[in-house]
């Protein structure tokens, strides 16, 4: 290299580990075309310099930041999200309220050599709103309710992973995954809160049959739960497989099919797991004495096969709308075979637009139906819920209902509407206002309402 360029190249390196790292590619480039215009530089100096000023910045910016060798990123990213929440309803014993809540997510990603990340979340939860779990908080929400004068409030570990992607080919990826993880399924609230963050392995690849269509494929083994005195932990078992389609600019589709275990579900007693949510049929565990009584396992096996299908076309664009404007349809239908009633469900819905980019917007109807024992209720989403008047078939209801003697309860045995509409003034920021309503698919006390409406208003900001 001669000196005038070693000189030139010392000098970028220096002026890019100045700088913030997402500025330094840019930064130096930039300085690279200025001195080719100049004439100082020829077009191939300059591509060459750019070259190895990108290999000696990963060493200068290692150096300079304390990271390994082998890291080739950090990165830092969350979201915040502020929630004005009220539930109304007209059975006579419901009492209207509202409430005030946030959700703070806040994490780091290591990148590094022969294709290796490791990461972290650390996530809020609501110790006061715990409802008797003995152990961690609940499982399928990060929101932390305003009360309690102001107390200091939990902050909990919400994933710790490692991923490694070996198969990188043309047409092949493939990706493993240990640890306590983003949900690595595609799946929507019917069978999964979005807040729910498994723990166990996960396997996710993918194969490119021609330029329009891709097959995914998806493996998942959960821990549920593990007892010292017991050889028989319950675990989660599922795959999924995916075609996703590009037909034309205009058309897009996707179609998947997937089925799901529980192993060990006599296991998952509510004194043993958090039992946050219900609608299930579950066995009784009485007291010696017979004047108390906790829930037992759930009746039915879990033995769930799921299929789903979308359609999309995209028009060229909408009022107050950036970019092309999605329209969706979509549908999905669940079956346990381990249950002999009260064992399907189904929702469809159609989506006008999508936020999330500035200066977009959606609109989103949904139709949900979910009975009893089609799934396991403490994976299903915390927000859909209808009321519960007692009394109550004690199999049936968690006891905090029953001591209650009514109240909201979230999970399966659920069937109503859900809508929502969001607009995204800003990159970061997205306005979400989502209406539920729902009514109990197996009534408790014939004759009155279960019907349920709740109001979210939202604003999450991205980080």
């Amino acid at each position: 290299m001669h000196t005038k360029t070693r000189i030139l190249l010392a000098a970028v390196v220096a002026t890019a580990t100045t700088l913030p790292h997402s500025l330094r590619a840019q930064s130096a480039d930039a300085l690279l075309d200025k001195l080719v215009q100049k004439g100082v530089l020829t077009l191939d100096e300059a591509n060459d310099l750019k070259e190895q000023t990108d290999k000696d910045f990963t060493k200068a910016y290692a150096v300079k930041s304390g990271m390994s060798e082998w890291v080739n990123s950090l990165k830092f990213n969350g979201d915040f999200r502020g929630r004005f929440e009220g539930f109304y309803a007209d059975h006579p014993g419901f009492v209207d309220r509202a409430r005030w809540r946030y959700r703070l997510r806040a994490g780091f990603t290591a990148s590094m050599l022969d294709d290796v990340e490791v990461g972290f979340r650390l996530g809020s939860g609501d110790i006061d709103g715990a409802n008797g779990i003995s152990r961690g908080i609940d499982p399928i929400s990060n929101n932390q309710t305003f009360q309690n004068n102001g107390s200091k409030k939990g902050i909990f570990l919400d994933t710790a992973y490692a991923k490694w992607s070996p198969i990188n080919a043309a047409d092949w990826t493939g990706t493993f995954t240990f640890g306590k993880m983003e949900n690595p399924f595609t799946s929507s609230d019917l069978w999964f809160d979005h807040d729910y963050t498994p723990e166990g392995l996960a396997e996710q690849f993918s194969y490119t049959l021609t330029k329009e269509h891709t097959l995914k494929f998806t493996g998942a083994q959960f821990v549920l739960d593990e007892f010292g005195g017991s050889g028989k932990d319950p675990y989660f078992l599922g795959g999924q497989a995916r075609l996703e389609s590009v037909w034309t600019p205009k058309w897009s589709s996707t179609i998947g099919a997937g089925f799901h275990g529980i192993l060990n579900e006599e296991q998952l007693t509510s004194a043993a797991v958090p039992d946050q949510n219900t609608g299930n049929s579950r066995d009784v565990i009485r007291s010696a004495d017979g004047k108390s009584f906790t829930l037992g396992a759930p009746k039915a096996k879990f033995e769930t096969f799921i299929v789903d299908a979308g359609l999309t076309y995209n028009l060229d664009s909408m009022p107050f709308h950036t970019g092309t404007f999605p329209v969706r349809v979509l549908g999905e239908y669940l079956y346990n075979f381990g249950a002999d009633t009260q064992n399907s469900g189904y929702q469809a819905g159609i989506s006008f637009g999508k936020a999330g980019k500035k200066k977009t917007w959606e609109l989103t109807y949904r139709w949900k139906y979910l009975e009893g024992d089609a799934w396991y209720e403490e994976l299903s989403d915390s927000d859909s819920g209808a009321y519960y008047s007692g009394p109550f078939a004690a199999a049936t209801v968690p006891a905090a209902l029953r001591a209650a003697g009514s109240g909201y309860g979230a999970g399966t045995n659920v069937k109503g509407h859900w809508l929502r509409f969001g607009y995204s003034p800003l990159d970061s920021l997205t306005l979400n206002v989502t209406f539920i309503s729902l009514d109990l698919i197996q009534e408790y006390a014939p004759g009155t309402s279960s019907n349920e409406n709740r109001l979210q208003v939202d604003a999450i900001f991205k980080f």
